[in-house]
């Protein structure tokens, strides 16, 4: 059975965005997220067995110079000395390895290579998800969970491709990842934005950036 409820904002205004030959695609009203129902997800065997299937070597520059898009502009914000969580690092530490490089402190928290739930009990100065939120199955309570992780003016740091319209959604490879199953785009982060209280800023393509309102209170 579908469920129509969006997964971000809970809104149940969701429509027919696309279809192909996997999968049906949904967008919410409100916050403009477009999602595949949950009766489209693969099992979590199946996705990790996708996951397993990928070649990021930590020391591949190619992979290292696309991580740098994110965490060169990153580290430029953060004062010296920081500390961090990669969230979703998979099974490689090569974004944590760059952001050390600046002389920033890492953790690694990822549900299915680094499954420590005790990272998650406490709050950073950052945190960072590339290519990671496409894949949250609930991305509703992922992103609380993420923002309770920040401290008041904190940062947190995304890498994602975003969606631009329907025409060329149609014709986009980044759906095509059986495990891709949340996309955004521009307004979906503004709704984001303003539902934590955070600034907001995108650079090129598929990097943002959020700074959580220094004066908002601690959960």
């Amino acid at each position: 059975m579908v469920n129509l409820t969006c997964p971000l904002c809970t809104s149940q205004e969701t429509g027919h965005f696309h279809r192909d030959r996997q999968r049906d695609y949904r967008r919410c009203a409100q916050c403009r997220l477009v999602f595949v129902d949950s009766s489209q997800h693969l099992s979590p065997d199946a996705e990790k067995a996708v996951y397993d299937l990928h070649q990021n070597r930590i020391d591949d520059p190619g992979y290292l110079n696309f991580l740098s898009r994110l965490a060169l502009p990153l580290a430029g914000l953060l004062p010296p000395g920081s500390e961090g969580l990669d969230y979703g690092c998979g099974p490689g530490p090569a974004l944590a390895g760059l952001l050390e490089g600046y002389g920033h402190r890492v953790k690694l928290y990822d549900p299915i290579y680094a499954n420590r739930r005790e990272l998650l009990q406490r709050q950073y100065d950052f945190v960072a998800c590339t290519e990671v939120i496409e894949h949250f199955r609930e991305p509703g309570a992922e992103f609380a969970r993420l923002f309770g992780l920040i401290r008041p003016g904190g940062w947190l740091g995304i890498m994602t491709k975003l969606v631009i319209g329907a025409d060329a959604f149609s014709r986009w490879h980044y759906k095509n990842d059986p495990t891709h199953i949340a996309f955004f785009s521009r307004p979906t982060l503004f709704w984001l934005a303003e539902r934590y209280d955070c600034a907001i800023e995108f650079i090129g393509s598929d990097v943002i950036i959020l700074q959580r309102n220094p004066h908002r209170r601690s959960r």
